[in-house]
């Protein structure tokens, strides 16, 4: 008889337990879950820096760009017409002649110079942009000005020297004006290859692709644009294939950097097609 009795109390602590219980696992539900850690890439390796470019949709720059002077025309050259610059007779510590400076986005003022350099491809002069202003959207550019290019086959060699916000190189194409035209560039902080149109000061990756790039050893860069096709290269293996409408027209080619980079460039080659 006296078990009896405990039979209906035990019962009801047990309701109580499970009461208790499914209170805690509803409290669990609605908290929001808090990560743990620093996320990580799955394309970046332990020590590498992130690929600032990566995860981005639309456009980069300010919303007003900033002024850049007009162009000065130049020729369209016809189909087989080459042109080769290796900086070899250029004046040390002075722009090469048949280019001029420009800059898209902010910042100090870009600095190109011809400097000899011994590992140079070919000897003894490159050019090399030697300012380190560490404006991130800022982009130094050498423009050729000795014709302008429609169907094109154009290709340099580049050396990434230094740089902490960025260690880059890259090639101009279809160059309108210092805020309007077709970039491809390889990064050496982030081990990528990544192609864009530059559109009123504001830039667009459209194509890239990950792979080494190691500081302070040449490599080449060469482009392949015919018509809305544009094939990129990186020491000789196509890495890059894609369409894009924006520049049809003609225009000029360049080397670029940005930020702070210091960068080399030799044997700048340009063909039409």
């Amino acid at each position: 008889m006296v078990a009896l009795k405990f039979v209906p109390l035990a019962a009801l602590l047990l309701g109580l337990i499970v009461l208790v219980s499914c209170n805690d696992s509803d409290e669990d539900e609605k908290r929001p879950n808090r990560p743990s850690g620093t996320a990580q890439s799955a394309n970046q390796k332990p020590g590498e820096k992130p690929d600032a470019d990566e995860g981005e949709e639309g456009e980069e720059g300010p919303p007003t760009p900033a002024a850049v002077a007009a162009e000065k025309a130049a020729p369209q050259q016809t189909a087989g017409k080459e042109f080769a610059y290796n900086f070899d007779n250029d004046t040390s510590g002075q722009m090469p002649a048949k280019f001029h400076s420009a800059k898209t986005g902010g910042g100090a003022q870009e600095k190109w110079v011809v400097t000899a350099d011994p590992t140079a491809p070919s000897k003894p002069n490159v050019v090399a942009q030697t300012s380190t202003d560490q404006t991130d959207y800022r982009f130094p550019l050498l423009i050729a000005d000795e014709g302008s290019f429609q169907d094109l086959d154009v290709s340099v060699k580049f050396k990434a020297v230094s740089g902490s916000i960025d260690r880059a190189g890259g090639l101009v194409f279809r160059l309108k004006d210092p805020n309007n035209y077709y970039i491809v560039r390889a990064n050496a902080l982030e081990n990528n290859y990544r192609l864009y149109h530059v559109v009123n000061g504001r830039r667009s990756q459209f194509a890239g692709a990950n792979l080494k790039v190691t500081s302070g050893e040449w490599h080449e860069l060469r482009v392949e644009a015919t018509g809305n096709k544009i094939t990129c290269y990186y020491d000789g293996s196509k890495k890059i294939e894609a369409t894009d409408e924006t520049f049809k027209d003609a225009g000029k080619v360049g080397l670029w950097t940005k930020a702070d980079s210091v960068t080399y460039f030799d044997d700048l080659k340009v063909t039409t097609k």
